[in-house]
């Protein structure tokens, strides 16, 4: 079967153009700025701190190193104040409201994809490269998109289905071809020292991936205890805030009973955590909502495979538009997905058509 895209020669999308690399530290963009400089790219490297300057230092000290060693010019933005108010604090919201957000669906469309990208416009360059695991492709149908990485279990395109379309098609992602491994291989072959050699943890912003202690040192006041029901009304017991929990969780309820039970509803109003069992995990659908489109929904097929999750494998849903949220059905029963989490999708060969957030499972079927 011919094949519906073409991956153009990451030469072609330089197309001397001047590149602003953001690098973070870490192997994959440290990379991603070698490989372009290779190429013969008019390249320069930006770097933003988000959480205070004096926690950037080791990071931008390094940085500092490798790229005098290559030549390149650093640029080094304090972004404290825009990440705060435009990840962190709704990050903070998203869970008082009985969410479970993805800060990353605030981060790349805007701070990578919005300050930084706008400033390095300014800079005078013309593209924004990143170490994302991501293709720019061409499709037979659909014309350029953002498509899967080639290392399945490494693949990003995720993250960056919320970035406006204009600014993503735009940029430079060097290691989309390219697995974790050969890129830890490439940097070692050419004796680079990663200035941030450890692996970034899932949230940047919150210590050790735990966010319950990061709500408590917010000085914030966080919704106090209620009761755990099942989904038929039965009381079981008591919660201790229903930000404390997630849709779908089974470990870490403190409820003791004769088969294992999975949150399935939190009830802000009631303040209820809601319980259930394997069987009744099920959704039939979702809602999502603040919808950025890649392609054209009109040209959108009618069955699509979407992604609720990053570590999950996609799954076929019919989609409808309502307004301007979009209506997923679930070809087949799957777990519940998670409000405030991105839903991406994709077409059948892994070209990405667009993003939203969820704002509700749909429970019950036709």
């Amino acid at each position: 079967m011919k094949p519906s895209f073409s991956y153009p020669e990451l030469i072609s999308l330089i197309d001397d153009r001047k590149v602003a690399v953001a690098v973070s530290g870490g192997a994959d963009s440290l990379l991603s700025m070698v490989l372009l400089k290779e190429l013969g790219a008019d390249v320069m490297a930006v770097h933003g701190c988000f959480m205070g300057v004096e926690k950037s230092k080791k990071a931008v000290a390094g940085l500092e190193v490798r790229c005098a060693e290559l030549g390149i010019d650093l640029h080094v933005f304090d972004f404290t104040a825009e990440f705060n108010k435009m990840v962190i604090d709704p990050f903070v919201k998203d869970y008082l409201d009985g969410n479970t957000p993805n800060p990353c669906a605030q981060c790349n469309p805007q701070i990578k994809f919005g300050v930084l990208y706008e400033s390095v416009r300014k800079l005078g360059a013309e593209a924004l490269s990143t170490g994302h695991y991501v293709r720019i492709a061409s499709h037979e149908k659909y014309g350029m998109m953002i498509a899967r990485g080639a290392e399945i279990g490494k693949d990003q395109s995720y993250f960056l289905s919320l970035v406006p379309k204009e600014k993503v098609l735009n940029a430079v992602f060097p290691l989309g071809n390219h697995s974790k491994s050969e890129t830890y291989s490439e940097l070692e072959r050419r004796g680079l020292r990663i200035p941030l050699p450890t692996e970034s943890q899932e949230i940047c912003f919150v210590p050790d991936d735990d966010y319950r202690p990061f709500l408590m040192g917010r000085n914030i006041k966080l919704p106090g205890a209620g009761n755990v029901v099942l989904s038929t009304g039965e009381k079981i017991g008591h919660h201790q805030g229903l930000w404390r929990y997630t849709h779908g969780q089974r470990k870490g309820l403190g409820i003791a009973w004769k088969e294992p039970l999975y949150v399935i509803e939190k009830n802000l109003e009631q303040n209820l955590l809601v319980l259930g069992t394997k069987e009744e995990l099920g959704a039939f659908g979702c809602i999502a909502e603040k919808v950025n489109f890649l392609v054209d929904f009109e040209k959108w097929p009618e069955t699509v495979h979407i992604q609720t999750r990053y570590r999950q494998r996609s799954m076929p849903a019919k989609v409808r538009l309502d307004g301007d949220n979009l209506v997923f059905e679930f070809v087949e029963k799957h777990s519940i997905p998670t409000p405030g989490q991105i839903v991406a999708a994709y077409t059948d060969d892994g070209a990405v058509l667009g993003g939203g957030i969820i704002r509700n499972a749909l429970l019950e079927g036709k």
